[in-house]
């Protein structure tokens, strides 16, 4: 897998006509660079510089105790150094002479964002009597393309990843019932993940959430000890890591009561507001498009149907992490920089996870995973077509 994205980058550096990508790191399991993940896949120790051209050059310029652990993880052709990192890279850098080299700043995307500012001030003292430093640009196209365009073998490990969350949540339908806490049913989702050899997608005091009735903690925040009731929406918010590649899934749950033979109207009504409001957006997503617009499609339509506007945005890139990629389906809120505004592209994959409250219920969600095609998407998790009942 790292291979095949080291030549992908390779392949986008000549398409947007950068020479070159310069990450410099040091420390990385205590301050990691986002895109390592993707570019290396193990860690680094000393001041290291990893560098692709647009040529093919695929070179790591390493400390000598790290040399083997570099060898031993991505085809880089590896030069170690004992003293100093700073004589080979000048070297290095006036034997390629780039005319515009990419690093890792920017105000708008964080997996663009993994050169601290420290090593950017020992960057340029580094290189301050060449002409390199004002060849400098944020490498952020880079990022959102290299990112953004799974390969094949990131779409089967997402989907992998996906089919064990669908798994659990079945597991989950069949366990839970009034009386159970959040914690209770955390509990088990988190006995039948490590039953399977899994971990988490994201911090696992929050994965996964689960959260029930009105006035709930939410989505963003760990299970409580709160009681499922009848008359009660529950919704779950979960993802497995399996393979280095994630899911990210929400599922919603009604508890009827004793007297009930359905869910009620207005439960029934909020749960099928935002099934179709990702239908529409689904409809909707392809190439070329900016992000913010599909976000307005579900948006608007949810409060065309007489609800509140959701508080984020309609969908994240999903691969590595939960929260992936650059380019966002999200509204054109100063907290998203120039996120909304970057097209979608082909091989991107979505979450498409609207919300809206149900008065005296509950939250009704569900979160879907798509992947962008040339005229479309393909939904890579079976959707949620109906309200899952809980009878008492």
């Amino acid at each position: 897998m790292i291979s095949q994205k080291i030549q992908q980058a390779v392949s986008i550096l000549n398409e947007q006509q950068i020479d070159m990508w310069l990450i410099f790191v040091r420390e990385t399991s205590s301050t990691p660079d986002p895109m390592l993940d993707l570019l290396l896949g193990t860690h680094c120790t000393w001041a290291s510089a990893f560098i692709l051209t647009s040529t093919g050059k695929k070179i790591a310029l390493v400390g000598s105790l790290d040399r083997q652990n570099i060898i031993d993880h991505a085809p880089y052709k590896v030069i170690d150094y004992v003293g100093s990192i700073k004589d080979l890279l000048i070297s290095t850098m006036k034997e390629i002479d780039p005319a515009r080299i990419a690093i890792n700043t920017s105000q708008n995307d964080v997996m663009a964002d993994g050169l601290t500012h420290g090593m950017y001030e020992i960057l340029c003292e580094y290189l301050k009597d060449t002409p390199y430093v004002q060849r400098f640009e944020s490498s952020e196209s880079l990022v959102a393309a290299l990112r953004g365009r799974k390969v094949h073998a990131e779409l089967e490990a997402i989907k992998s990843a996906i089919k064990e969350t669908l798994d659990i949540f079945e597991k989950v339908s069949k366990y839970v019932k009034v009386g159970m806490t959040e914690k209770q049913v955390a509990g088990f989702i988190v006995d039948q993940m490590e039953k399977k050899g899994l971990s988490p997608a994201w911090d696992p005091e929050q994965c996964p959430a689960v959260f029930t009735g009105p006035n709930s903690a939410g989505a963003h925040a760990g299970p409580t000890d709160r009681v499922i009731e009848s008359g009660h929406i529950m919704n779950i918010d979960f993802g497995v890591r399996k393979n280095g590649y994630v899911s990210d899934l929400q599922r919603t749950w009604y508890f009827m009561k004793p007297d009930e033979i359905r869910a009620p109207e207005e439960v029934i009504r909020g749960f099928e507001t935002i099934r179709d409001a990702i239908r529409n957006a689904a409809a909707a997503l392809k190439p070329g498009i900016e992000g913010w617009t599909i976000d307005h499609i579900a948006r608007q339509f949810i409060v065309d149907a007489g609800y509140e506007e959701f508080q984020h945005g309609l969908g994240h890139q999903v691969g590595r992490k939960a929260h992936d990629g650059s380019a966002l389906l999200c509204p054109r809120w100063d907290r998203y920089k120039k996120l909304p505004f970057l097209k979608v592209e082909a091989g991107q994959v979505y979450t498409l996870e609207p919300r809206l409250t149900v008065e005296g219920a509950g939250i009704a969600t569900i979160e879907e995973i798509v992947v962008v095609k040339g005229e479309g998407v393909q939904f890579l998790s079976d959707p949620q077509q109906e309200l899952w009942v809980i009878k008492s």
